[in-house]
């Protein structure tokens, strides 16, 4: 695990050991911090996250905001202990990016978003800066591959769309936070100026050893991609000067280039910024959440329906419900700890409970109720297919009046590819209409799609087809 090392050039991250720290620069003072600051109050640890044991009468003694991101498990690394004062305080004006890669955030956004209002709510003022400049080269960290480039076009309306989504958790109003574009800095910058005025601020020796750039390196890094941490850099050190944005949040991948800009306000202007960031989202078997299948869960209702965003979290492993809760939903922290000790049956609850919420967040409370009835329904066996996802044939899509299970399968998009679907047919799991799928040579008649049918994929996916 990589933690901080200090030079002359900059702070970037190196792999010594299993433990991570961070370092505060304060001219050539440096002073290491611990990735979690001293323990809380009557706390504990369990599993990398702090539990905080509350007094019955919590406004005897209240939780202040930064103990509360503790013992939600949402803290992995901060730059200084200044930042516990000025989060607890609501003097933090900070910023999150968001780079415009899709027309749609994604589930992979949901701790950045409910940590954004969770910091408005205690008074903090937060900047959601989107990526119109930096999405032009893309993030290499935590990619094998080079990003797909896009338009100015493409990112213009994918930032519309961003914006949409943002407004269903932070409040734009009245000045109460900002939403920004740097696009609107960085496309004008000159390259020969930004290379003397910035360029000499970076060491390339301590941006090779960036965790960032780590895997890229083993496939071939571009050049491209090599000045996205100077471009993420430049965007806190601008805004710091013209909207006095003193930290910044991000994924704990995001360290190296975070305190590149931490290191850049300080050697050029000679002031104090601060980061923290904020742990993965990750399945009991460390992989990233927000997917289902290779594809990405979205919170556009177009791309992923209510009920489908419903089902995913409400088939979250057992290992990983009560985490999501704790970190994702805005629910109290006594029932929190309260739910931890559910087992068996209760842990179904707590599903159901952990996809409400977030379906209640993102789509309201109609779409969370009507996704949460259908998914009763279903498991029940009495089968609520008004709310099912669904996909709808054409006779284009039919060969001499009749079309097969794989295919209808791929076109539902409950598998990537004929030899997919083929292997899940033959696996006994795939049922339509209540029976098993004999054989993957099975083919369905228009006469028969026209009523519609019913696919279940394994033990907890549904899908309607009609002509």
């Amino acid at each position: 695990m990589p933690r901080a090392s200090v030079t002359n050039a900059g702070v970037y991250p190196i792999s010594v050991g299993r433990t991570r720290e961070a370092v505060s620069v304060r001219g050539r003072q440096t002073e290491v911090v611990p990735r979690f600051s001293r323990p809380l109050p009557n706390s504990f640890l369990a599993g990398g996250v702090f539990f905080v044991l509350c007094p019955t009468k919590q406004e005897d003694n209240p939780m202040t905001l930064y103990e509360e991101l503790q013992a939600r498990g949402l803290v992995a690394q901060i730059t200084d202990n200044e930042i516990i004062d000025l989060i607890n305080n609501g003097k933090a004006t900070f910023y999150i990016g968001f780079d415009c890669t899709a027309d749609s955030l994604t589930a992979g956004h949901f701790m950045a978003l409910t940590l954004m209002k969770r910091l408005q709510m205690a008074g903090n003022k937060p900047i959601a800066l989107i990526g119109g400049g930096t999405t032009m080269i893309g993030d290499p960290s935590g990619r094998t591959d080079m990003r797909k480039m896009l338009t100015k076009e493409d990112i213009a309306h994918n930032a519309a769309c961003f914006k949409k989504q943002m407004e269903k958790f932070i409040d734009f109003s009245e000045g109460k936070a900002l939403m920004l574009n740097n696009a609107d800095w960085l496309l004008n910058l000159n390259y020969v100026e930004l290379l003397r005025d910035v360029g000499a601020c970076f060491s390339v020796n301590n941006m090779l050893r960036a965790k960032c750039y780590e895997q890229r390196m083993e496939k071939g890094l571009s050049f491209l991609e090599f000045n996205y941490m100077i471009m993420q850099s430049y965007d806190f050190y601008y805004m710091f000067q013209h909207y006095g944005c003193n930290m910044q949040f991000g994924g704990d991948d995001q360290w190296s280039n975070m305190l590149g800009g931490t290191e850049l306000i300080r050697r050029k202007l000679g002031k104090d910024a601060y980061a923290m960031t904020i742990t993965l989202l990750t399945d009991s078997q460390g992989k990233k959440m927000g997917k289902t299948a290779g594809n990405a869960v979205w919170l556009d209702p177009n791309k992923t329906s209510p009920f489908e965003f419903y089902q995913y979290w409400r088939n979250v492993g057992d290992a990983d419900v009560m985490k999501c809760i704790r970190m994702l939903t805005f629910l109290p922290l006594e029932q929190i700890d309260e739910m931890s000790t559910w087992k068996d049956q209760r842990l179904n609850e707590a599903k159901e409970i952990l996809a409400y919420e977030l379906t209640k967040m993102v789509h309201g409370e109609e779409e969370a109720e009507k996704a949460q009835n259908a998914a009763r329904a279903l498991f029940s066996g009495a089968a609520d297919t008004e709310h099912m996802p669904s996909t709808q044939l054409t006779e284009a899509d039919l060969t001499d009046g009749s079309i097969g299970i794989l295919t209808l399968m791929v076109k539902a998009g409950l598998a990537a590819s004929n030899g997919e679907a083929r292997r899940l047919v033959v696996q006994g799991g795939v049922l339509v209409d209540g029976e098993k799928v004999a054989a993957p040579t099975v083919s369905f008649t228009a006469d028969q799609l026209k009523n519609g049918i019913v696919i279940k994929k394994g033990k907890k996916i549904y899908h309607k087809v009609t002509l």
